[in-house]
């Protein structure tokens, strides 16, 4: 077999190829080193990714038979595999090197949603804490969001941790980048998608009013929320309702909840 395991308010049109993103970069951190149980599978299992090799310890190996004979695995001690991740990292005795998944534009999400009535994306607004977002995509894949679209500049690499958080998400879920967020949404609006921001001081409260079927998302870092064009840009802007004891949910918590009413709808 080889290494690669298996094949991984509205405006005007002019704007919809106004922002193009160099979707062919990567964007992921040196080395390229996942870890955790759940995310070596997951990247096992995604006919995009390609697996360069496997470091594993013998008490683990037994969940990897499924690719004990593709010559990646390595059985290993854990210091082993502590020497070529980042210090701390909780890798569970797994850790794969792999090369980096290509990323998307707005313009090929737009494409291939062109003709789905149901659709829902998410965009990150200054959002920069890797197992955030890594926590972010796992629960886009749990309520079947199809990317994540983040401003080049601000976001940052794909990461171990990051992809640990995401628990296989982000084998699932397509990374968009694009040079402005606000012209990215636009786009979007384009093609018929609403934008509703998630935002602590809107007045409409998450689960009184119908959502878009074709929605994106948007959420702003943790304690400034979203930056002033990016909320003007939403269509909608709504608030998770929680008791006044608590100033606000983690990032990714309160994504889980907008996620999860989206798909209830």
């Amino acid at each position: 077999m080889q290494e690669q395991l298996m094949s991984n308010k509205r405006i005007s049109k002019k704007d919809l190829n106004s922002c193009e993103s160099s979707n062919r970069r990567t964007k992921s951190a040196p080395q390229n080193w996942i870890y955790g149980l759940h995310a070596v599978i997951a990247a096992l299992r995604n006919p995009d990714r390609t697996v360069r090799r496997i470091l594993v310890t013998e008490n683990v190996s037994k969940n990897l038979q499924e690719w004990a004979d593709t010559g990646v695995l390595s059985i290993v001690s854990r210091k082993d595999i502590d020497r070529n991740l980042e210090p701390n990292a909780v890798h569970q005795g797994v850790a794969a090197q792999i090369e980096p998944l290509a990323t998307r534009s707005v313009k090929e999400i737009i494409n291939q949603t062109a003709n789905s009535k149901r659709v829902t994306l998410i965009a990150l607004d200054q959002v920069s804490d890797p197992r955030n977002i890594g926590a972010i995509l796992r629960s886009a894949a749990a309520f079947g969001a199809i990317a994540l679209l983040q401003q080049d500049r601000h976001a940052p690499p794909v990461t171990g941790a990051m992809a640990k958080s995401a628990s296989g998400g982000l084998e699932q879920v397509s990374m968009v980048y694009a040079p402005n967020i606000v012209r990215a949404l636009r786009q979007l609006k384009v093609a018929k998608f609403w934008i509703v921001g998630l935002d602590s001081h809107a007045e409409t409260v998450l689960g009184t009013s119908e959502l878009p079927d074709r929605c994106c998302l948007v959420l702003g870092a943790e304690g400034s929320g979203l930056r002033r064009l990016t909320r003007e840009e939403c269509d909608l802007n709504i608030k998770i309702p929680i008791n006044n004891s608590i100033d606000s949910l983690n990032l990714s918590n309160a994504a889980a909840v907008a996620l999860y009413e989206i798909n209830r709808q």
